[in-house]
């Protein structure tokens, strides 16, 4: 029986503050953090880039003709 684990490698988050977004991201391997600010407008798209990226990453199977 095959055991498998999971090892966190990235932890992100997204922050507001008085109207002001800002990504954190954090390598946890090198223990070290990056910031950037993004604007409200990216933020906004989100969820269309994270399903872009899903399908992306993750193409359903085509539909062939029978």
């Amino acid at each position: 029986m095959e055991t498998s684990t999971e090892t966190l490698l990235y932890a992100a988050e997204l922050v507001e503050e008085n109207g002001t977004y800002t990504l954190v991201v954090q390598d946890v391997r090198r223990d070290t953090v990056q910031t950037t600010p993004v604007p409200k407008a990216v933020v906004d798209k989100l969820p269309t880039f994270l399903a872009a990226l899903s399908a992306k990453l993750n193409p359903l199977p085509s539909r062939g003709r029978w």
